[in-house]
């Protein structure tokens, strides 16, 4: 998959999660997502190339990094809670939807109970 491709499927994703609002402020080279005011994803091609920024917890951010040539830490983030996905062949739409929401949930998951628009425990996951 490409990185336009990559960018216009988490956009995609992320547009369709409750509560989920796009911003720009950082200025227009950064697409910024986010749930109740909290980042949850960042797009952007101010490294040179299409990519997409996610919320990761630490031990999984380690095994995608560690799994994948296209997964890496964070662009311009805590290196230990976020990740960054560029396009590259290991890659697929699944991969990428699944990412974007489990950034969500991380984020939901910490927002105070009444904030929270879903159940960051059981929203989006597989039965």
């Amino acid at each position: 998959m490409n990185g336009s491709a990559l960018q216009k499927i988490a956009a995609g994703r992320a547009e369709e999660l409750p509560g989920s609002g796009l911003e720009h402020p950082f200025g227009d080279d950064w697409e910024v997502f986010k749930v109740r005011g909290k980042v949850f994803m960042l797009i952007t091609e101010v490294p040179g190339r299409p990519v997409v920024i996610l919320k990761s917890a630490p031990a999984e951010a380690r095994a995608l990094c560690a799994e994948n040539a296209d997964i890496t830490p964070g662009y311009h983030m805590n290196k230990k809670h976020w990740i960054t996905l560029e396009g590259g062949g290991a890659i697929d739409e699944e991969l990428v939807t699944e990412l974007v929401t489990e950034s969500y949930r991380l984020v939901v998951g910490n927002l105070p109970g009444a904030q929270q628009p879903v159940d960051p425990h059981t929203y989006g996951r597989r039965a």
